[in-house]
């Protein structure tokens, strides 16, 4: 018996709840299928348990020097890692109980338990039981890259997954890659106690962003006490007592490294190599992505793809705009594309850093005539006043067409400074009346104008 409904939506991440009030709202006889844990990757394992650790850093972070603001601590700082995993727990908890309640109560939409594979181009499987839809959504996420280096399946090793739920301090944690993931776990736990070390094989941290940011995040990371080893040729991996000899360099020293716990930072992969897109007829790419159009629609005509596993955006607020484009264009008779998305997200190490667009690298590479502003956090009365100078803001401009190009805020509340620009860009604002608003004082964002004002060609 197959059971038919007007929309199966797979997986409960950041855009298929939603997406099932919308259609539910909107008099769809909805299914939702989740084979694990409601919320997805940010929920469960990314983005509200690891702030929760960041947050619980920073406040011994703060408390460490609290003698700098005038306070004196009398009995010393201890770290209770059990506490804080019970604390980033109960956040990841509340959040993922809130949502399946506010699922299983909708009106018009069923939720199903198990593991969905497709049976057809209209139909799904889910544990025996038969679905048919003539609008199917996938909203499966994804997971960590385990890579595929010597010894890797003779040692014990931790991914995302495994570092939000550890309830112990590592005596020495070893972080294999120097992005996003690996760098906010790294100071985090180094803030807790841990001796750690970054090996990254490339020649810089966070090789995305521009080489003057990448030397900053550097400089803040080691003066925390983290050690980072770049240009690592050879890694591997083999037991070494009770924990994990990681190779670092084929000729020269240190040749490898010794830790307790090994965390494995690498990447991302798409949950879709267990969903039967062959039967569906649905096209990935050679990682498993699933290939869309401008409007998320797959291959195949009434199937549509969201979040990480489409290979269009690996953040929760691009697979939540998944959504919104994928709602407004079947519902709103809308035009909305992913190529009008303006980039932009945050590193949470202290300070964090924001980033909206272009990078001055990538601005360069465009062709354009490009102006360049720049100011260090050393020159903002706010940084100034919290104790916290470390970092710079970095503004890029076309210079033919006054657009901004792109920004970067390396700096306390950069995450959120940042978005005074991204609103401009969307707004599609010429960088000269940015300059002229009359932010509050005192914040980060009252900079902005003074960098606007000091713009030059780059050179």
């Amino acid at each position: 018996m197959t059971h038919a409904f007007d929309a199966i939506i797979i997986g409960a991440g950041q855009a298929g709840p939603p997406l099932a009030g919308r259609l539910a709202g909107a008099g769809m006889k909805v299914a939702l299928i989740e084979r694990a844990l409601f919320g997805g990757t940010c929920v469960n394992t990314g983005c509200m348990p690891t702030k929760a650790m960041v947050a619980s850093a920073y406040a011994v972070h703060l408390a460490r020097r609290a003698a700098d603001y005038g306070i004196t601590v009398p009995d010393g700082i201890a770290v209770n890692m059990g506490r804080v995993q019970d604390r980033a727990a109960k956040v990841a908890f509340d959040a993922r109980t809130g949502l399946e309640a506010w699922l299983d109560g909708m009106e018009g939409c069923t939720v199903v338990r198990g593991h969905a594979r497709f049976a057809g181009p209209k139909e799904v499987e889910v544990d025996g039981l038969r679905l048919s839809a003539p609008k199917i959504f996938v909203n499966v996420g994804g997971r960590a890259v385990v890579p595929d280096l010597p010894g890797i399946d003779t040692v014990r090793y931790l991914t995302n997954s495994g570092m939000v739920a550890l309830d112990h301090l590592p005596e020495h944690l070893v972080i294999v890659g120097g992005s996003y993931v690996g760098l906010e776990f790294g100071q985090m736990f180094r803030r807790f106690g841990s001796r750690v070390t970054i090996v990254e094989k490339g020649p810089r941290l966070v090789s995305r962003e521009d080489d003057d940011i990448s030397a900053a995040i550097k400089d803040i990371l080691e003066g925390e006490g983290i050690e980072v080893r770049l240009d690592a040729e050879c890694i591997s991996f083999e037991r070494s007592g009770s924990g994990v000899k990681i190779g670092l360099h084929c000729d020269r020293e240190p040749r490898a490294v010794v830790g307790t716990h090994v965390l494995l930072a690498v990447g991302r992969r798409p949950n879709t190599d267990d969903l039967g897109l062959d039967r569906a007829g649905v096209k990935v790419d050679d990682r498993g992505f699933i290939e869309v159009d401008d409007g998320l629609a797959t291959s195949v005509k009434g199937i549509w793809a969201m979040g990480e596993c489409n290979g269009r955006g690996a953040f929760t607020h691009t697979a939540y705009n998944d959504y919104e484009i994928v709602a407004a264009n079947l519902l709103d008779e809308a035009e909305r594309r992913v190529s009008d998305r303006v980039a932009g997200y945050a590193l949470y190490i202290d300070p964090p850093l924001g980033r909206v667009g272009m990078s001055e690298a990538e601005a360069r590479k465009s062709g354009a005539a490009i102006l360049v502003g720049t100011r260090p956090m050393t020159r903002v009365g706010r940084a100034v006043e919290k104790g916290e100078t470390q970092g710079f803001m970095k503004i890029v401009a076309d210079q033919d067409t006054s657009r901004i190009l792109g920004a970067a805020i390396l700096g306390t509340s950069g995450d959120e400074a940042i978005h005074g620009i991204l609103d401009a860009i969307n707004a599609g604002l010429p960088w000269q009346q940015l300059k002229w608003a009359v932010p509050i004082h005192p914040t980060v964002s009252e900079l902005i104008p003074t960098v606007l004002g000091d713009m030059k060609p780059a050179t």
